[in-house]
């Protein structure tokens, strides 16, 4: 095999250690190994540094192993030309598995070439991503917590959530404090909806007789305050990914031009790819990279599973909300394609197709510094006006119709 690294190593990470493999070829083209462990203190990643930079190692090669790597990766990022593989790609052959061949075959793959990169943003956009992750899981964590005081709601028979849309909107809050404080009366507590809920003042009287206990008191108001810390830390959150955002405000703002991408989704849609493309040389690259494409999986001539490849779960469930919203949207382009993929393949499908959809268009708003230009809904009809004429024929013809077709005159 072609050699491309005459020096490399491989690194085989662990949470407490690090077994690295310098590998290299001498004058006769004879592989020699030096194989060293070390810790995973800091001090210990240094002298791990330094020992590469004094073998001469340019290339190093580490697993994507958890989030073991990613202290690793920052002391040696600028000293080497780091890769990051994915573990999948280079699984050590059966029966010969320990740290110290897995090390050496990570060298032996790196030194002819035989490892694919992994995309790792450059590290503002790491910082940024850390940011909208968590976002999004103390976002479900609220969710969980809204679950469990309903719950509370429903074992003291308090049916709230049957009359208002939003349980934990402005009245329902001011309603779940009364209660938390002793008030019962259900006149009372229904005297303290807001705005439009206070037309469903019959049904609110009903709704809020129930029989709460100091025991649902006191779950009532210790929810609520995990509820209000969780809320406090988002909004400190929100604040510092727009400061973090501020380099990428220009690229976000072309993406709200797409129909379902909102402030947050295109935040999250930055965190995850960056705001350049040159790390994905097609579309097609970037869609297999983040798993919104189907997958190839066939044998013998004929084609099995074509279920999604595995992907940024982050950008996936961003792409999907986006393909929802846009759904929903009238006369785009986004808007016919939903409808029409949902009313043959179901909605849930035709939601990945269109954040399929959705990611071409990304990629291109992105690389060329452009905005959104819709297509319009009549689009995929223009397509293939024939195909549409005969299947709308059928379908008349299918309801007891004879059809004849006539050319119109045109206007001259």
């Amino acid at each position: 095999m072609q050699v491309l690294h005459r020096c490399c190593a491989g690194l085989d990470i662990h949470k407490d250690t690090v077994v690295a493999c310098v590998r290299r070829l001498d004058e006769a083209g004879k592989a020699r190994e030096q194989v060293r462990t070390f810790g995973t203190m800091t001090g210990q990643l240094i002298a791990l540094a330094d020992w590469l930079a004094a073998e001469g190692v340019t290339p190093v090669a580490m697993e994507s192993t958890g989030v073991y790597w990613k202290p690793v990766w920052h002391l040696l990022e600028g000293r080497f030309e780091l890769l990051l593989a994915n573990a999948q790609h280079i699984k050590q052959v059966p029966g010969r598995k320990t740290d110290v061949k897995d090390c050496q075959w990570i060298a032996q793959l790196l030194q002819h070439g035989l490892l694919k990169p992994s995309f790792v943003p450059p590290e503002p956009i790491r910082e940024l991503r850390d940011l909208t992750r968590q976002r999004a899981q103390l976002v479900a964590e609220c969710g969980s917590v809204a679950n469990r005081i309903q719950k509370v709601l429903e074992d003291a028979n308090i049916k709230l959530g049957s009359v208002a849309s939003d349980v934990l909107g402005d009245s329902g809050r001011a309603m779940l404090r009364a209660l938390i404080a002793g008030e019962q009366d259900p006149e009372t507590l229904a005297d303290l909806a807001l705005g439009r809920l206070r037309a469903k003042l019959p049904a609110l009287r009903q709704a809020l007789r129930g029989r709460v206990t100091d025991h649902h008191r006191f779950l009532l108001r210790m929810h609520l305050e995990h509820l209000e810390a969780l809320e406090g830390i988002i909004g400190r959150l929100g604040e510092r990914i727009e400061q973090v955002m501020a380099p990428f405000a220009e690229a976000a703002s072309r993406l709200e031009t797409i129909p379902g991408v909102s402030r947050r989704i295109a935040e999250v849609i930055v965190a995850e790819i960056g705001a350049e493309m040159g790390q994905f040389p097609t579309a097609g690259h970037l869609a297999s990279w983040a798993g919104m494409c189907p997958g190839n999986n066939e044998s013998a001539g004929r084609r099995r599973s074509g279920k999604t490849t595995k992907g940024s779960r982050w950008l996936k469930v961003a792409l999907v909300q986006a393909a929802h919203a846009a759904g929903r949207s009238k006369k785009t382009y986004l808007g016919a394609q939903f409808r029409r993929l949902a009313a043959r393949r179901g909605a849930k499908r035709a939601a990945v197709a269109v954040g399929h959809t959705l990611l071409g268009i990304i990629y291109h708003i992105l690389r060329d510094g452009t905005t959104y230009q819709d297509l319009g809904p009549e689009y995929l009809d223009r397509l293939e006006p024939q195909r549409l004429t005969r299947q709308l024929v059928r379908r008349l013809e299918r309801l007891g119709h004879k059809v004849i077709l006539e050319p119109r005159d045109e206007a001259a």
